[in-house]
């Protein structure tokens, strides 16, 4: 699957694969993430898109930001917009995919693999692209939840899968909850 001298990428759909993480019952040690893909290759450069809500008081999501942009990952984030669905809900959206998108295509040039954390079907095409350009694509993802959390048509693109929860050993760590019952 990998070769120890080629250079990788990754790219990190942060609220997808929180959503498999949390699926399959543990969280990510992003530390460790990045231990593992620099074990595997040369990793130039750790990506991670998330939307923030902005003009909240505190944002769950902005300390595992201010770490990650300390600790080697290059993070790219936008506002999260607010809005009232039809049904009266309060929704938040934040698409990163474009930013993602771009951003891949043009490191491609410069990388012998990427590896795309995402099961969002919508990145197919881009996974596509940059196989056309000669850039091996692995993507990280999940079958073990219900419902999958990967789209059968990227997976089938892709050059080769990964099952997130195989990975569960080398970069989990238990979920919060469980951390506290241990703790008292």
């Amino acid at each position: 699957m990998f070769y120890r001298d080629e250079r990788l990428a990754l790219f990190i759909d942060g609220s997808n694969l929180y959503a498999a993480g949390k699926a399959l019952g543990f969280d990510i040690d992003y530390k460790l993430l990045r231990q593992e893909f620099m074990r595997r290759g040369k990793l130039l450069r750790a990506f991670y898109y998330t939307a923030l809500l902005e003009g909240e008081d505190y944002s769950p999501i902005r300390p595992l930001v201010d770490w990650l942009n300390y600790n080697g990952f290059t993070i790219v984030t936008k506002p999260a917009k607010e809005f009232t669905d039809s049904q009266g809900r309060r929704k938040i959206k934040g698409n990163m995919d474009i930013e993602l998108a771009v951003d891949a295509m043009e490191l491609a040039p410069r990388v012998d693999h990427i590896v795309l954390f995402s099961g969002d079907g919508d990145f197919r095409p881009l996974v596509e692209a940059l196989q056309r350009a000669g850039v091996r694509v692995s993507v990280v993802s999940t079958i073990r939840s219900q419902p999958p959390m990967i789209a059968d048509e990227l997976r089938r693109q892709a050059d080769n899968f990964i099952e997130l929860d195989e990975l569960r050993d080398s970069i989990g760590r238990p979920p919060r909850d469980e951390i506290r019952a241990v703790a008292e």
